[in-house]
């Protein structure tokens, strides 16, 4: 008899992730868009505008002058000098060259981060609302993510006391991503000083900065970050940033963190198994945005702020929903409680954000995200990342979509 037909297997830790809801939804909503229908994205962060032209003509002229090489592992001393020019100019922090690298986009620096200091059976303190590659991350390398949840009342901020309570002998990271994806809550000095304060007295926990969304904010109170905060913990916060978000380079992929040396070369020799060193000519654009004019960082922060308010003064608009207005970033993270066990014009029953979003796309053809996939319900992240038009149209639809729940 023939041998039974056999594959091979699959790793165990395959078993703990799934594809994130972001990626998911934006993939239904581009299937449904191929098919004809006129879909309104807001789905996914991704900026609008286009790439600085002077980034596009720095990396033009890297390939020209033949940049084409393997690059360092740890990022090229031009992107790196630069990132050093950026810190200090930002937030008035020193680092030494040595003291930063460079990777694949924002995500791949903290995967490089946990990666070389999370073990299984690691705690990593994950605010709730949070971006869900934190958590994915944590069980991928067989820890735990502990959500702290933040709730809407106190504007979605972490509180000392919560942070506190959730800090175990097991605890590794204290993740902090302001402003947040998918709130738009930021802090200020004084509130990250509260945190740094429980901190002082747990040494044994390293902190992330994600500060990916700093340059779109919006309050009257400048955004800080826990290492110009708290310069007592330099030794263990890591501050991570990018070119994705304050320049519209998301497909460039070019992110950067700083912090110890200990860390960053143990970052970098994560790095150095997976990827290696970051696009040679990418690296060059990146250098240039972040050296090159800024003017339009305010000029495209205050557009974005005028597209935060049509979207949150429509939403708030609609009987059944609540939305707060955020401090930063490109999303709004709307209540959706008053929207619950009703039914759709479809005939669908909304038992959860997930309900409600499946078929908002199905029914109004409008793409947005459960706020499961962010660690807290009942509510949706949506993205105004996108033209005021678009924006408009999809609340209107939004709102048609609810009017017509029973």
């Amino acid at each position: 008899m023939p041998a039974q037909h056999q594959v091979p297997g699959f790793s165990q830790r395959l078993g703990r992730v799934k594809v994130a809801a972001t990626v998911a939804m934006t993939v239904r909503a581009r299937a449904l868009r191929e098919a004809g229908h006129h879909v309104i994205m807001m789905t996914i962060g991704e900026p609008d505008f286009p790439t600085p032209p002077h980034a596009i003509e720095a990396a033009h002229a890297a390939a020209l002058a033949g940049e084409t090489k393997y690059p360092p592992q740890d990022g090229t001393r031009r992107l790196k000098e630069a990132v050093q020019r950026k810190f200090l100019r930002d937030k008035g922090l020193e680092f030494g060259l040595d003291q930063i690298m460079v990777g694949n986009g924002g995500k791949q620096v903290i995967f490089d981060a946990f990666m070389a200091t999370v073990d299984e059976g690691d705690e990593v303190i994950v605010p709730a609302p949070y971006w869900g590659a934190y958590p994915l991350m944590t069980r991928l390398l067989g820890a735990t993510p502990v959500a702290v949840n933040c709730y809407q009342n106190n504007g979605f901020k972490p509180r000392p006391e919560d942070i506190e309570a959730a800090i175990t002998p097991r605890t590794k990271w204290l993740v902090l991503n302001l402003p947040n994806n998918p709130t738009g809550a930021a802090c200020t000095a004084d509130e990250l000083r509260a945190i740094a304060a429980v901190l002082a007295r747990h040494p044994h926990v390293w902190v992330m900065s994600d500060d990916m969304y700093e340059h779109l904010s919006y309050g009257d109170a400048p955004v800080s970050t826990m290492a110009a905060a708290a310069p007592e913990l330099a030794e263990r916060v890591l501050t991570i940033s990018g070119v994705s978000k304050t320049y519209a380079m998301t497909g460039w992929r070019i992110g950067f963190g700083a912090g110890p040396r200990d860390l960053i070369r143990a970052m970098v020799n994560m790095q150095g198994q997976a990827t290696a060193g970051v696009s040679s000519v990418g690296q060059a654009a990146a250098a240039a945005a972040l050296d090159g004019p800024q003017e339009l960082v305010a000029e495209r922060a205050a557009l974005y702020r005028r597209r935060r308010d049509i979207v949150v003064d429509a939403l708030n608009a609609i009987p059944g929903i609540s939305c707060h207005r955020p401090e930063g970033a490109f999303y709004v993270f709307p209540n959706i409680a008053g929207c619950l066990g009703r039914s759709t014009a479809g005939g669908r029953t909304i038992g959860s954000d997930q309900d409600f979003a499946e078929a908002l796309l199905e029914e109004q053809h409008v793409g947005v995200v459960g706020g499961a996939a962010f660690g807290m319900s009942p509510y949706l992240r949506l993205s105004y990342a996108t033209d005021e038009a678009s924006l408009v149209e999809g609340c209107r639809r939004i709102g048609e979509f609810v009017s017509r729940l029973s």
